[in-house]
């Protein structure tokens, strides 16, 4: 609940805002130290998990500059985890790339609420879907009004640096520990939990929520090999359902 005040709060808009325009200075100024404000809470769940990954790269036996590689051009926590490990393993190329299909495929739902209405300029745009992970959805789906191109930019490069930082943070502390972390992968997982939980408290979307868990559960019952592709397969029918219901109990 702390975590959904500080970024309802880091969106305020202050009196003194009123007065500037887009185009000044200090209008710029004001909003990129706004987007870089509401990128803390996120973000100090973020370099923490950055600090796992530059650990785990080199655990793997990757080189260092493996860290910021793979930080800097996928941006994508879970992926990245995801191929460090299935690339060690000698997975084929092609169960890669389903792999990381299936697991950013949530991300095409994003994309219908995420505010990239407000970034005109297309270098900012394209970086701004490129940098659409799950913290900056989070984000700005607790409260969808007040963003401008440069407060989202500004948010969404403060993730990306969090990341990059934290995994080089990471595999600094891995040369210096003589020994292996256990249990590292699932620091990714618990950011998104807290991220989901905070989402739910301030959308109230309770039946949602109640809905993943409940997807999850038939799918590692009835497919154990490939539960999370069916869960999100459930999940997508179970979500069409009860929007065609509530959508006639409206009318």
């Amino acid at each position: 609940m702390q975590k959904t005040q500080e970024i309802h709060s880091s969106l305020e808009v202050s009196p003194s805002k009123a007065a500037l325009e887009p185009d000044d200075k200090g209008y710029r100024r004001y909003e990129i130290a706004q987007g870089l404000k509401t990128s803390l809470a996120a973000g100090l769940g973020m370099y923490p998990i950055g600090i796992a990954f530059g650990l785990l790269v080199i655990q793997y036996g990757y080189e260092w500059w493996a860290a910021p590689l793979f930080s800097g051009l996928i941006f994508a926590g879970s992926t990245e985890m995801l191929v460090i490990a299935l690339v060690v393993g000698a997975a084929p190329l092609g169960a890669i790339a389903l792999t990381t299909l299936l697991v950013n495929f949530r991300h095409v739902f994003y994309a219908f609420s995420f505010p990239l209405h407000v970034v005109k300029n297309p270098i900012a745009r394209f970086y701004s879907v490129f940098a659409l992970i799950d913290e900056a959805y989070a984000v700005t789906a607790a409260r969808p009004a007040g963003w401008s191109a440069w407060r989202l930019i500004s948010m969404q490069i403060a993730f990306h640096s969090y990341w990059v930082f934290g995994g080089l943070t990471g595999v600094a502390i891995a040369e210096l520990i003589p020994f292996e972390i256990k249990g590292l992968e699932f620091a990714l997982c618990s950011l998104f939990v807290t991220l989901t939980l905070d989402s739910c408290r301030t959308k109230k979307q309770i039946p949602s929520l109640l809905l993943a868990g409940l997807s999850f559960t038939i799918a590692l019952v009835v497919i154990p090999g490939q539960a999370l592709f069916a869960a999100l397969l459930i999940f997508l029918g179970l979500l069409t359902i009860r929007y065609f219901f509530l959508g006639k109990a409206a009318k």
